[in-house]
C-alpha cells in the first residue's frame, strides 16, 4: 500500500513547533531572555537567588523582598536525619549519579504532607521546599559517594556560597562564589529544552509537583542534554595537549564524529552563555591549573566554526568551570538540576495556570491493510 507524504509539519525532534505560550524565558535575536531581562544583563547584574525570583513572580525583588525570599530558601536547606539515612543507602549504590538523585528526590516528594497541592500556593511552597534544599541534597550525596561525612549548610550564606563549602569542604573565595553563583544564573532557565517540556508534560496531566520535577531530572540524566558538560572533560583529556586539537577536529570532521559541546538546536550565532563563561572562567583556570584546557577550548571552537560554521553551547565551557572549582565531572549533571529545578518550577506553575494536558499525534508510516492468520496457518 502506497505510503503517504510526510508532512513538513511531522518534523523529528519537533524542531520548529510551538507547543505553548510563555513569559518565562526565549531565544531572542542573538541572546536569551528571562522575564525579558538579557542573560549579560542578569549575569552581570543578579545573584541566583534573585533570579531565582524573577522567575517564580515576574519580576526582581526589591531589597525587602530578596532578604525575604533568601531567608525562606535557606529555612528549607538543612536536611533532616532520616533524610540523610536514605541518601547513605542510595549513595552506596553503582548506579549513574542522576538516577541516584531522581531516587532521591522522588523521595523528598514523598515526605511533604502538601505534595498533591497543585495549587499556586502549594506549588510555589514545594518549589521553596525543594530548591532551597536541592544544593544540599546533591553535596550530601557527593560526599556521602567519597566516604565522606555531609556538610550542614550555613546560615546567611547564597547557594553559591554553601554548595561550594558543602562539597569541597572550603569555604570558596568571593571570585569563586561569583563564578559558580553566575554559572547558577545562566543555567536556571532556557525555555522549551527536553527537560522542561518533560516537566511541563508531566504537569499538564495534573499529576504533582514531584513529579513534574523528577521527570525534568529523567530527561536531563541523557548525555544529549544534561550530560554533555562533562563529555566535554572526557573529550579533553581524550585529545590530550593542545598541539593534538587541529588532527582532532580534521578527524572529527572528515569522519562525521560529534564534537561535544558544539552546535545549539536554535541559536546559529552562538550560546551567549557560553560566551559569558569563557570569558569568567579564564582567571579561575588559570589559578587552578587549568589554562592549557582553556587555550584547547578556545581552539576548538575557533576549527569547528571555520570548518563547520557552529558556535559552542553552555555546556562547552560550563564543565572546565566546575572542573577549575574542585568539583568532580560525576557532579556536574546534578550541579545543572540545582540551578535548573528553578526553572523548572517556574515553567510547571506556568503549566497548571493555563493548562491543557499535551497530547501529540505521530505521523503513520506504517502499512493499514494487514490481516490476523489463525495461529495455527502462522
Amino acid at each position: 500500500m502506497a505510503q503517504e507524504q510526510i508532512p513538513e509539519s511531522a518534523n523529528k525532534g519537533l524542531e520548529g513547533i510551538v507547543a505553548c505560550t510563555t513569559e518565562i524565558s526565549t531565544i531572542h535575536d542573538v541572546t536569551l531572555l528571562y522575564r525579558g531581562y538579557t542573560i549579560e544583563d542578569l549575569a552581570q547584574n543578579c545573584g541566583f537567588e534573585e533570579t531565582v525570583h524573577l522567575l517564580w513572580n515576574g519580576k526582581l525583588p526589591n531589597a525587602g523582598e530578596l532578604e525575604k525570599f533568601k531567608g525562606e530558601l535557606q529555612a528549607k536547606a538543612t536536611l533532616s536525619a532520616d533524610y540523610l539515612t536514605v541518601l547513605e543507602t542510595i549513595a552506596k549504590t553503582t548506579a549513574h549519579s542522576m538516577a541516584k538523585l531522581r531516587t532521591a528526590i522522588s523521595h523528598f516528594g514523598l515526605t511533604d504532607a502538601g505534595a498533591e497541592n497543585i495549587t499556586p500556593a502549594g506549588v510555589v511552597a514545594n518549589a521553596t521546599r525543594l530548591t532551597g534544599a536541592f544544593g544540599t541534597i546533591v553535596a550530601a550525596m557527593s560526599r556521602l559517594e567519597q566516604g565522606q561525612k555531609p556538610i550542614a549548610p550555613v546560615a546567611g550564606k547564597t547557594i553559591a556560597w554553601n554548595f561550594l563549602n558543602m562539597v569541597r569542604g572550603k569555604e570558596p573565595t568571593a571570585d569563586e562564589e561569583k563564578l559558580f553563583d553566575t554559572a547558577l544564573v545562566l543555567h536556571a532557565d532556557h525555555e522549551l529544552n527536553a527537560s522542561t517540556f518533560t516537566a511541563r508534560v508531566v504537569a499538564s496531566t495534573m499529576s504533582d509537583y514531584y513529579s513534574d520535577i523528577t521527570g525534568g531530572l529523567c530527561s536531563l540524566k541523557g548525555p544529549l542534554h544534561g550530560g554533555a558538560n562533562e563529555a566535554v572533560m572526557i573529550m579533553l583529556k581524550e585529545i590530550g595537549t593542545y598541539d593534538k586539537v587541529d588532527s582532532f577536529i580534521d578527524d572529527a570532521v572528515k569522519n562525521g564524529k560529534k564534537v561535544m559541546g558544539i552546535g545549539h538546536r536554535v541559536y546559529k550565532n552562538g550560546d551567549p552563555r557560553a560566551k559569558i563563561l569563557k570569558e569568567l572562567s579564564l582567571v579561575t583556570c588559570k589559578k587552578a591549573g587549568l589554562e592549557d584546557y582553556h587555550r584547547m577550548l578556545v581552539r576548538i571552537q575557533e576549527q569547528m566554526e571555520e570548518k563547520k560554521g557552529l558556535m559552542p553551547n553552555v555546556d562547552f565551557y560550563s564543565g572546565l568551570v566546575y572542573t577549575a572549582l574542585g568539583l568532580r565531572p560525576r557532579d556536574f549533571t546534578p550541579i545543572f538540576a540545582v540551578s535548573r529545578v528553578s526553572g523548572w518550577s517556574a515553567q510547571v506553575l506556568e503549566q497548571y495556570a493555563n493548562n491543557r494536558i499535551y497530547r501529540p499525534r505521530g505521523f503513520w508510516t506504517g502499512p493499514t491493510d494487514k490481516k490476523v492468520v489463525p495461529i495455527a496457518q502462522r
